[in-house]
């Protein structure tokens, strides 16, 4: 019997090992002006509205940096705009400008489309409890993400 809970659970860390082939086949069909660290910006801007660095940087599990980085990105083709903080001064809130909420729209459409194509030959169903089971796994990781994605998925 342990051999067997073994098994099964070497065979997930497996499969979820290979699962960069997927992130890889998401990525390369991103524009090359927008790759996976801005739209991913964009994409937790567009979910969660106006944000602080500090909360961007939490949700996207990253540090200061490479949250920066990203921002400066999207910044600097106008797809986002920072925004005094109320209440204080020194602090600055992250916004979608409507350039950002275009490249957004765009974004989601390939996306989708991307998996509409390669999907194709499953159910509406096994989409569903795929969209449940990877909620669940990210929440039992302490994803600060999965239990507000499932809410909105």
């Amino acid at each position: 019997m342990a051999d067997q809970h073994t098994d099964r659970y070497a065979e997930l860390a497996r499969q979820l090992s290979a699962i960069g082939a997927v992130k890889r086949g998401i990525a390369r069909m991103l524009p090359v002006e927008c790759p996976s660290g801005p739209a991913a910006v964009l994409t937790l801007l567009d979910r969660h509205g106006e944000m602080r660095m500090s909360r961007l940087a939490e949700l996207l599990s990253v540090d200061m940096s490479v949250t920066s980085r990203h921002v400066a990105h999207a910044e600097e083709r106008g797809w986002i705009e920072r925004l005094p903080a109320p209440g204080d001064r020194r602090s600055r809130l992250l916004r979608l400008t409507p350039e950002g909420r275009d490249m957004f729209d765009g974004l989601a459409r390939r996306t989708a489309d991307m998996f509409a194509r390669t999907l194709d030959d499953w159910s509406d169903d096994e989409v569903g409890q795929l969209i449940a089971m990877l909620a669940r796994l990210r929440e039992s990781f302490g994803d600060c993400r999965a239990s507000a994605d499932r809410i909105t998925a």
